[in-house]
């Protein structure tokens, strides 16, 4: 049985200003994009992207992550807790970023970078699909410097079960880990792989989606649910596994019609 480390959220500090560890698990998550997308870039030249486009792109997601992060957060999970102090909402620093409103964020900014630059928009999402997985990775380590977001109950003779002595003495699973491995780098695994090749528009997006969503839902089962807005719905889901569904059916109605058609260039 392990006991977990309770890190201070605070890396280092500089006079009166702290830095902490969940904001640079996000600087890692932005130049891991960068560096992965240029590598993407060179192996794929024949998809027309150069590191200034990325860097551009870049740019557009990263207002679309924090903004819709936050809402979703705000809106989805925790809205009575933030109408009673609407001050924490900007203070993302100190975490708090839902997924989910950072993939609509981030959705609304790809459609925003793709009317300004002449990029379509499954285009820019196949592109980006292979990036993404090792921010949501380095996301969940953040969730775990900081203790939140903790497992349910685990079996007291699992060897990694892990006590949050600020919640109380019970094992539980550190299922931050497990959404960093899950949703983080097995999935990073397989949609750098499935890209590397040539595939037909759209699919690449939808291995994503029914990817994400089908981890997601699963490490649910180990994860302590958020209250959400509607609380645990019916048969016994959580708020975040309903906002999975839809991601998996999308995903599968794209990929169907998709593996039918020739690869793109």
């Amino acid at each position: 049985m392990l006991i977990h480390p309770q890190f201070d959220p605070v890396a280092f500090a500089i006079g009166p200003v702290s830095v902490r560890w969940y904001g640079l698990m996000y600087l890692v998550a932005f130049v891991l994009f960068i560096v992965l997308g240029r590598l993407h870039a060179r192996r794929r030249p024949e998809l027309g992207w150069n590191a200034a486009m990325i860097d551009d792109l870049l740019f557009y997601g990263v207002i679309g992550v924090i903004v819709g992060g936050r809402l979703g957060e705000v809106l989805f999970f925790q809205p009575g807790y933030y109408l009673s102090h609407p001050a924490e909402i900007l203070a993302v620093w100190k975490g708090g970023m839902s997924f989910h409103g950072g993939f609509l964020g981030v959705l609304a900014a790809v459609w925003l970078y793709g009317r300004s630059h002449g990029k379509g928009f499954w285009e820019i999402t196949d592109f980006i699909a292979p990036l993404v997985p090792t921010g949501l990775a380095a996301g969940r380590i953040g969730n775990f410097i900081n203790g939140e977001l903790w497992g349910r109950p685990a079996p007291g003779d699992l060897p990694w079960a892990m006590i949050f002595p600020w919640v109380d003495q019970v094992p539980r699973h550190p299922s931050q880990l497990y959404q960093a491995a899950g949703e983080g780098m097995l999935l990073f695994v397989i949609l750098w792989l499935y890209a590397a090749r040539p595939r037909p528009l759209r699919a690449v997006s939808a291995v994503f989606l029914v990817g994400y969503g089908s981890l997601r839902f699963a490490a649910e089962f180990f994860r302590t649910p958020d209250a959400g807005i509607f609380g645990t719905l019916s048969l016994g889901l959580s708020t975040a596994q309903w906002l999975c569904v839809p991601m998996v059916i999308v995903g599968i109605f794209l990929l169907i019609p998709a593996v039918r058609r020739p690869p793109v260039a």
